[in-house]
């Protein structure tokens, strides 16, 4: 899924510029967390990040983790500093209306897959 698609599957808008947007690459899957410890220890690459948190912390750990974008749910907009380190660092903002469950399922409904690592016992 490309980043174009992504924000027209999740009715969102995108917050960094357009600039940010790599025509190229693609999104594979997702994952949905707040706890930023969760998105180091089991995100996949490529994925796209749904959370709730807004705070330059959050795109920090998406770029170690090599998030393909991040979407806030429940239509939450980050302060400015967090925006403008996505635009450095190239990390595309999205804001979606939708909460993080619903978000979830509605982009795997529409074909994107889980990217979390499976949680060993």
């Amino acid at each position: 899924m490309k980043i174009s698609e992504l924000i027209d599957q999740t009715q969102g808008k995108l917050l960094t510029r357009e600039s940010c947007m790599d025509p190229d690459r693609m999104i594979k899957g997702g994952c949905s967390a707040d706890l930023m410890s969760d998105v180091l220890a089991y995100i996949q690459p490529n994925a796209v990040l749904l959370t709730g948190l807004v705070n330059p912390q959050v795109v920090r750990t998406a770029q170690m983790a090599d998030v393909a974008a991040i979407v806030f749910v429940r239509g939450k907009i980050p302060p400015a500093e967090t925006i403008q380190l996505a635009e450095e660092v190239q990390i595309p903002l999205i804001s979606s209306p939708f909460g993080m469950y619903e978000l979830s399922g509605r982009l795997h409904q529409n074909g994107l897959p889980s990217l979390e690592n499976a949680i060993e016992d």
